[in-house]
Order: structure tokens, then C-alpha cells, then sequence
């Protein structure tokens, strides 16, 4: 996998030791897949896990993209459980739903790859332990990336249970590779081009809107203007205008939002505008769990976001570093650029290099 040591180089890194080991493995986990060897019915299952940033995504994707046989899925964690459930709603008078919505999912693939595997709700560990159950019962390989490891999923002890028969099939089915190292690359990416990437952070005083000259246009604090309907919900924003969403805070986390609006506006809109945004401290669980989906949605979906705060960001992320899951969330808001509230020429200055 000599092409993957290239784009590495293309993306401004070199894979350390431990990369080198997992893509040594990920290269043998495709020999498997193409050649079937005859010592196994199928090729052995593999769990990746670590902290975040380390390039088990990076990695599983490149693997991913260069495995030959058009029979394979990838999903993300979000975007399997929103088509899960629209799948299972689909199949709703049929004997077995959940059964049918799986096998829509997963067709006729030899190999699943899950991306971002974390389960924190017990209806979705039930839901994740069927699939699970149902690929490994059809001979197919799994591939999965987590932050965590297989006996920590579910971490909640009053439901953890919930969760021991899947986490049995994955010790039982699956080799579990941890993935360690001390830096997490994300905070050492200089590529701010395209994508999640190019988004911003900047921050405001006093929760005033930014000057039109910065990549967030002035309305934080303007009343919504628009709404946006979502099987059969509306749900009030600032502006939907062409590509862009311009929403604050509170009209995409404090409101009774999901992954399922995030993934479809993510497909509708390239580029957001999110303002407004609090100390996370000051919120309730529910609207803390809400930005950090938003926050997983955007970055899989490599759409730009700009983000308008009264924090800085360095301490916005560490007033949320004790919620559930922000430590992914943190990882990922490293790749923007930040900048803190500035006079009209440089936030002039700022708006150029973004090449608004």
C-alpha cells in the first residue's frame, strides 16, 4: 500500500510507527478479502480503537478506497442509525423489520465498514447488537473505528448490560487492534483549503453579531427569517440562502434537533454559519450532546463551518472537556482556524484569507 504512504505525504504527515503496524494489518485484511484463503470460512473481522486524532479513520478510509471489490459499505455511526430507523419505519407492517431494514442497509456487501462506532443509548445498542448479529450470522467482514474500547462502549453502568451481547459478538467475531500514540494530528493540520477544514472560529464580545467583513456574516442575533420543514417538523433558522445556513446556537441545539435534521441540511447546505455559541457549561445534557452530533455530523460530512462565540475557543473546549464524547469533538474543532475578536481591518484582513 506504497499509495498510501503518498497520499499521507500529499495530506502533510508521515505515518508514525504505530500507523505503519495498522496499515500492515489493514494490507493483510485485504489479501483476505480478495484471495479467501482456505484456512477460514471468511476473512477475520477488525475492531480499531484509540484516542481520537490518531488516524484510525485517516487510515480505514484510504484502506477503504483502494479494496478492489465494489461489494463493500461504509456508514458512520449517525448517518447508519438515522437509515436505520427510516428503513425499519419503511418495513413497519412487515413481520420483521428490523431484520429487512439490516439487509437493506448492508446488501450484498463482503465487507461493512463502520466508521466512529460509540454507543451511549440503549435502544441503539439493541439495534447495533441486531445488526451486528445479523452480518456476522451472513459471513460478512466488518471493519470498524471507535474511540472505544469494545468492553468501554455503552460506559452508563445503569445500561451498560444493554450492550453485552454486542460486545460479546465483537470479541467473538472480531480482531480488537488499539491504535496508540501520543499526538493527535488533527491539531497539527495546516491544510485549511476545503471542507471542515477551512471553517472558523472566532470570537465575539459580549454575543454581538460579527462585522460583515468577517466569514460570519452579521445576524446572530437577529429573529429567524426562514424555516426549514423536515418530515412534517419546522424548525426556525436566520437564513437559508443558496448553500449557506446561517442558524445561532439555540435554533440548532436548545431546539428539539437530531442527527436526522443535521444529516440532511449537511446534504443540502456546503457551507454553515453557526453563531452565538455559549459556554457549553451553561447548557442542559441534551443541548451539550445536540452540538456535539452537529459538530460529528459536519466534520464526516467535510462541510465548512464558521463559528461565532463569546468564548475563545481553547476555553470553550476546555469548560466542555468533561462532557460525554467532547474529546471527539474537541479533536475535530482543532483542524479550523480561530481568531479572536478584532478591529475592522483585521477582521477585513481575516475575511481575505478565506477567500470570501
Amino acid at each position: 500500500m506504497a499509495d498510501v504512504h503518498n497520499a499521507a505525504l500529499r495530506d502533510g504527515f508521515v505515518l508514525d510507527t504505530a500507523q505503519r503496524a495498522l496499515l500492515d494489518r489493514l494490507a493483510l485484511l485485504g489479501a483476505e478479502l480478495d484471495h479467501r484463503p482456505l484456512r477460514r470460512s471468511r476473512p477475520r473481522s477488525l475492531y480499531i480503537h484509540g484516542d481520537a486524532g490518531r488516524g484510525k479513520s485517516w487510515l480505514a478510509d484510504a484502506f477503504f478506497a483502494r479494496l478492489p471489490s465494489p461489494r463493500k459499505t461504509r456508514v458512520h455511526f449517525h448517518g447508519f442509525f438515522d437509515a436505520l430507523h427510516r428503513s425499519i419505519h419503511d418495513h413497519r407492517s412487515e413481520r420483521d423489520a428490523v431484520e429487512r431494514a439490516v439487509a437493506d442497509l448492508t446488501r450484498e456487501s463482503r465487507l461493512l465498514f463502520f466508521d466512529e462506532l460509540h454507543v451511549h443509548d440503549a435502544g441503539d445498542a439493541r439495534l447495533l447488537t441486531r445488526l451486528l448479529d445479523h452480518v456476522f450470522q451472513r459471513g460478512m467482514t466488518v471493519l470498524a473505528t471507535s474511540n472505544y474500547a469494545p468492553d468501554d462502549l455503552l460506559p452508563n453502568p445503569i445500561w451498560h448490560h444493554t450492550f453485552e451481547p454486542g460486545i460479546a459478538l465483537i470479541t467473538a467475531h472480531m480482531d480488537v487492534w488499539h491504535l496508540d500514540g501520543p499526538v493527535d494530528y488533527r491539531t497539527r493540520n495546516e491544510n485549511h483549503g476545503r471542507g471542515f477544514a477551512a471553517g472558523s472560529w472566532t470570537r465575539m464580545p459580549g454575543g454581538s453579531s460579527m462585522h460583515a467583513a468577517s466569514p460570519v456574516p452579521a445576524a446572530s442575533t437577529a429573529s429567524a427569517v426562514e424555516t426549514l420543514t423536515v418530515q412534517g417538523r419546522t424548525f426556525a433558522v436566520t437564513s437559508a440562502d443558496g448553500a449557506r445556513l446561517t442558524a445561532t446556537f439555540d435554533q440548532l441545539c436548545r431546539a428539539a434537533t437530531s442527527s436526522v435534521e443535521y444529516l440532511l441540511w449537511a446534504r443540502m447546505f456546503r457551507q454553515w454559519v453557526i453563531t452565538d455559541v455559549p459556554s457549553l457549561a451553561t447548557t442542559d445534557a441534551d443541548t451539550q450532546q445536540r452540538f456535539i452530533t452537529l459538530v460529528d455530523v459536519l466534520s464526516d460530512a467535510d462541510v465548512t463551518a464558521h463559528f461565532s462565540s463569546t468564548l475563545d475557543l481553547p476555553d470553550f473546549l476546555a469548560e466542555a472537556s468533561e462532557r460525554p464524547d467532547a474529546f471527539r469533538m474537541t479533536s475535530r474543532l482543532q483542524l479550523i482556524t480561530t481568531a479572536p475578536a478584532t478591529p475592522h481591518g483585521a477582521l477585513r484582513d481575516a475575511h481575505r484569507a478565506h477567500g470570501k
